[in-house]
């Protein structure tokens, strides 16, 4: 329920401005986004493969509308190629770039492709 959200978003708060690193899964040395999705969803016993594309084709697909805190919004042009968390208020935290590492965006930095939830 909205109580894990809420906790899972506290969690992943915690790490912004941690590095970005590719391939990585530690939330405090460096992960890569979909290292960081996994990495935060393990906590909260939630399972997810280290790639992107393969996180979206698990959960439940909602509309953009519909998204709500501790949704995955999934990236990409033809193929998905990035995930970030939503925080709500049209914010995500997500494993950036290498630049910036784990920070909070505008959901619509970039044309969303997808959203899913992946709890009750």
């Amino acid at each position: 329920g909205n109580a894990i959200r809420q906790a899972m978003l506290d969690f992943a708060a915690q790490f912004i401005g941690n590095p970005y690193v590719w391939g990585g899964t530690s939330l405090t040395s460096g992960a890569d986004c979909s290292g960081f999705t996994m990495s935060v969803f393990k906590k909260y016993g939630i399972s997810l493969p280290h790639h992107a594309a393969s996180q979206a084709q698990m959960g439940t697909k909602v509309s953009l509308a519909d998204a709500q805190p501790g949704d995955l919004v999934f990236y990409g042009n033809g193929y998905i190629d990035h995930v970030a968390l939503y925080i709500g208020d049209g914010k995500i935290i997500h494993a950036s770039n290498a630049a910036t590492g784990i920070k909070i965006s505008d959901y619509d930095y970039e044309k969303p492709a997808a959203v899913g939830t992946f709890m009750e």
